[in-house]
């Protein structure tokens, strides 16, 4: 048996964002009345990510877990934030100018390369066993769904599939 759903998940501008999706995919996977199988949690957008990684017990500020703020911060120099045009080989200007004309976007929002290359070092999905109707995310696992884009806000999608019996 296979049932699919999507959990919508609010960005946030100026910085990446991570939202823990963990009880809704508890929900789906209950409401799937599969027993024993996988549930993938998958992101469409190219600038996202799912990974499972723990709580903080603290937060940043901006209301951060401290784990995925320090995930922010080492990835950020390996790969640095896109600051303006030409920093990264893309976006080129036929790409900017495609955007503008095919999607109404303004220019500075092509500058996310580094939530681009981000997305794909962390991974666009996670695979998860279920046994006995229950997620196996061992002790202190959690699954986040982080958008790496900070030019702008958008509504995004998380996609959960759970397979099974």
């Amino acid at each position: 048996m296979i049932y699919n759903a999507k959990i919508p998940v609010q960005s946030q501008e100026t910085r990446p964002t991570f939202e823990n999706i963990t009880p809704q995919v508890r929900e789906i996977v209950e409401k799937s009345g599969i027993k024993n199988g996988t549930v993938l949690v998958y992101s469409p957008h190219t600038t996202c990510s799912v990974q499972i990684q723990e709580y903080s017990d603290g937060q940043t500020y901006y209301g951060v877990e401290l784990i995925m703020q320090d995930l922010v911060n080492a990835l950020a120099k390996i790969i640095p934030t896109c600051q303006n045009e030409g920093q990264y080989l893309h976006p080129c200007f036929e790409h900017i100018d495609q955007a503008a004309k095919l999607r109404g976007e303004k220019p500075h929002w092509s500058l996310n390369t580094d939530a681009h290359l981000r997305s794909v070092i962390m991974g666009r999905s996670v695979t998860i066993p279920i046994i006995d109707g229950e997620i196996q995310l061992g002790e202190f696992g959690m699954i986040w769904f982080g958008d790496w884009d900070q030019v702008r806000a958008r509504m995004r999608t998380a996609i959960v599939q759970v397979q099974g019996e």
